[in-house]
C-alpha cells in the first residue's frame, strides 16, 4: 500500500484534528502518500481530495472542529452513492482508508471493505456511544465544557434559590448526563437507558425542599425529553421555581482536552499501523488503557451500555 486517504464524518468532535494529524505523520513516516477527503463521504463522492503533507496537520492538534469538515450524506447509504465514491478512489490511486466519526461513519467504511476498499474506523464522537472503546474521541471534552457550565449554573441556582434544569446532548447514549451529574452533584440524573423515574425526580426534590434546601440541578438527556418540558412537569407537580438551559452546539467546540489530544493520537497513529498490515473492516479502540481493534460489523451489532453503577451512585450521593 503506497497511497491513504483520510476523512471526518458525521457530528465533529474535539479531538478530530489530532487524530487526522497522526495519520498522516504516522502515514507518512512510513513513506505512505496521504490524501485529505473533506466534507466526509459527500466530499468522497464530489472528488473533493487533496494530497496532504507534513505542513497541512500544523499547529492543528489544539484545534476542535475538523479541518477536514464533516457532513452527513444520505447519498452514500445507496449503492450508486457508494459507486461513485469508489470511482474517486480509484481516480487518485487511494488504496486504504481511514474513517474518524461514529457508527453512521462506520457502516459507510463497512460497505467499501466489502467492496474491495479496506478500511479503518477510528471513533469520533462526543456521545460516548461506540461499543469496543470505554472511551471515543471528544468526549471528554465535551464533558469538561458542560461541568464547567453546571458549575456557573450553580452559582446563580444558589444565589436566586431556583431549581435549574441542564438538558445536555446524548439522543441515544446517557454517558454525557451521567458522568458531568456525578462530577458536579446534580440532585437527578435523566438518561435515555433508563426508564422514566420522574416521579423518583419530584419527590427528591420535595424532600430537599423539605429539610431546607434551596436550589436543585437536573441534568437530562436530550433523547429522553427537552429541558423545557421537563421544566414544565417539575413546576406544575412541585411549585418550585425552575429555569432552563439547553448547551447545545457548545458541547461540540472548543480545544481539546490533553486526554482527547492523546487519546485521538494513539488511536490514529494505530489505524495506521493496522491498515498497513493488511486489516479491513475494523474499528480501532482501547480498554483499560490498552489498544485494541474490533470488526466493524461485530461493534455495530453491539448496544452501547450504560455504566449502571455510577448511575445507582449518583443517586445513593444525591439523597
Amino acid at each position: 500500500m503506497k497511497k491513504i486517504g483520510v476523512l471526518t464524518s458525521g457530528g465533529d468532535a474535539p479531538g478530530m484534528n489530532a487524530a487526522i494529524r497522526a495519520v498522516v505523520r504516522k502515514a507518512i513516516y512510513h513513506n505512505l502518500e496521504v490524501y485529505g477527503i473533506k466534507h466526509g463521504y459527500q466530499g468522497l463522492m464530489e472528488g473533493s481530495i487533496e494530497k496532504l503533507e507534513l505542513g497541512s496537520v500544523g499547529d492543528i492538534i489544539q484545534r476542535g472542529g475538523t479541518m477536514l469538515y464533516s457532513a452527513r450524506s444520505e447519498e452514500f447509504k445507496t449503492e450508486e452513492g457508494q459507486r461513485k465514491g469508489i470511482e474517486q478512489l480509484k481516480k487518485h490511486g487511494i488504496e486504504g482508508l481511514i474513517v474518524i466519526g461514529g457508527d453512521g461513519t462506520f457502516r459507510g467504511a463497512k460497505k467499501l471493505t466489502e467492496q474491495g476498499y479496506p478500511c479503518i474506523g477510528v471513533p469520533g464522537t462526543i456521545d460516548n456511544d461506540i461499543p469496543g472503546t470505554d472511551f471515543t474521541i471528544g468526549f471528554d471534552t465535551a464533558l469538561n465544557t458542560i461541568i464547567d457550565a453546571i458549575d456557573k449554573i450553580r452559582d446563580t441556582a444558589t444565589s436566586h434559590e431556583r431549581t435549574y434544569v441542564i438538558e445536555v446532548m446524548g439522543r441515544d447514549a446517557g454517558d454525557l448526563a451521567l458522568w458531568s451529574g456525578l462530577a458536579d452533584g446534580a440532585e437527578s440524573i435523566i438518561i435515555p437507558e433508563m426508564d422514566d423515574e420522574f416521579d423518583e425526580v419530584i419527590e427528591r426534590l420535595k424532600r430537599g425542599h423539605e429539610r431546607g434546601k434551596k436550589h436543585s440541578i437536573i441534568v437530562v438527556a436530550e433523547g429522553v425529553t427537552s429541558g423545557h418540558k421537563l421544566s414544565r412537569r417539575v413546576e406544575e407537580a412541585t411549585e418550585l421555581e425552575t429555569r432552563v438551559t439547553v448547551l447545545g452546539h457548545t458541547q461540540r467546540g472548543g480545544s481539546p482536552t490533553a486526554s482527547d489530544r492523546v487519546l485521538a493520537s494513539r488511536l490514529g497513529a494505530y489505524a495506521v499501523d493496522l491498515i498497513m498490515s493488511g486489516k479491513a473492516g475494523i474499528m480501532v479502540g482501547i480498554e483499560n488503557n490498552q489498544l485494541v481493534n474490533h470488526d466493524i460489523l461485530e461493534v455495530l451489532n453491539r448496544e452501547h451500555k450504560v455504566d449502571l453503577e455510577m448511575y445507582q451512585l449518583s443517586k445513593e450521593l444525591s439523597i
